[in-house]
């Protein structure tokens, strides 16, 4: 696919959306079967990073071990080819359908920015799938020196929360990584700070407090061994401007130029994440419907806590997803 070509304006469209790419902690066994059972041309995507991968990625997917899966070094790219492979289905689906790809924005929460970066034409597959590669390693190699984690803490304050960081910080470092929408916040640090946080959350009332599934303590601190080397990978690669503004997570700002994309990998790995803050700029720009092509849809259900008067449609939902129809209907009732 040419990402350049799939985004070109398409004067026949008359919905204004976002397309939004999931992050780390969205992968399952399994993932890519569902998009190739919908969409069976997105294959080539997995057959082409098993040649410039070390093992073969599709096999990992499709028979596990979850445990292995849910490695850095390989969650990664197994989110984003999966990412990639829905953003075709999507294409073929809709150009079948006399439509093309036009968003008015995209983004990608953490790592699925690598994912909106290329989906936008300013970096090719083989570079983009070699970039997220090479942060996994970083990453596991950051986490192997020091160990660390993540958590969802769901249902308490902000100022609440904050507090409760500072008292667990005196075990270690634990900081916020993610903003991701009202009551839903990630913590991110090193083991004994997180776990200790965790008890703090339920002992004050949290309604929900979750472990990750993600093996590093990203976001962090932790990262900034990870995030200097990551940096040069990051400028040696040959970037272009995006074809359409890709929304940071980190500020919220639209990003038309290749340098703003370099500066915000440059920072990635240890800045948090403001999801709420990239739903509300897409929501400025006119975005009325969020198209989530990823696995999961863990960012329609984020988009519907902070932008309640918009539309979603998650590409991989059997119910409600590209499975079931082509284009959402906005006067049928999609949840909210």
């Amino acid at each position: 696919m040419d990402a350049q070509q799939a985004l070109a304006p398409d004067v026949r469209e008359e919905d204004e959306y976002a397309i939004v790419f999931p992050g780390q902690g969205s992968q399952s066994v399994g993932m890519a079967g569902k998009v190739l059972h919908v969409y069976p041309g997105a294959e080539h995507w997995f057959e082409r990073a098993n040649q410039l991968l070390d093992y073969d990625l599709l096999d990992l997917i499709e028979r596990g071990p979850v445990e292995d899966l849910n490695e850095t070094e390989h969650s990664q790219p197994a989110i984003f080819v999966a990412s990639v492979a829905w953003l075709e289905a999507l294409r073929g689906k809709w150009s079948e359908a006399g439509r093309r790809l036009s968003p008015t924005v995209v983004s990608g929460h953490s790592m699925g920015q690598i994912t909106a970066m290329f989906s936008a034409g300013a970096i090719n597959f083989d570079e983009a799938l070699a970039l997220v590669k090479r942060r996994g390693e970083l990453m596991r190699e950051a986490n192997l020196r020091r160990p660390g984690g993540m958590a969802s803490i769901i249902g308490l304050r902000d100022r609440v929360l904050r507090g409760l960081v500072g008292e667990a910080a005196n075990d270690g470092t634990i900081v916020v990584a993610n903003d991701n929408c009202p009551g839903q916040t990630v913590v991110s640090g090193d083991d004994a700070p997180l776990r200790r946080l965790m008890r703090l959350a339920e002992d004050h009332g949290a309604r929900r407090v979750v472990r990750l599934p993600i093996s590093i303590a990203s976001h962090s601190p932790l990262m900034a061994d990870a995030q200097t080397q990551f940096r040069q990978a990051v400028q040696t690669v040959k970037w272009r401007d995006p074809a359409v503004p890709v929304v940071s997570n980190i500020s919220g700002g639209l990003m038309h130029q290749r340098e703003q994309l370099v500066h915000e990998l440059s920072d990635a790995l240890t800045a948090p994440v403001d999801w709420q803050s990239a739903v509300k700029t897409m929501a400025a720009q006119g975005s009325t419907l969020f198209v989530e092509a990823g696995p999961g849809d863990v960012l329609s259900k984020l988009v519907r806590r902070i932008s309640r008067t918009s539309w979603t449609f998650p590409l991989s939902d059997e119910d409600a997803g590209l499975g079931a129809r082509d284009y959402p209907d906005k006067s049928d009732g999609i949840p909210k």
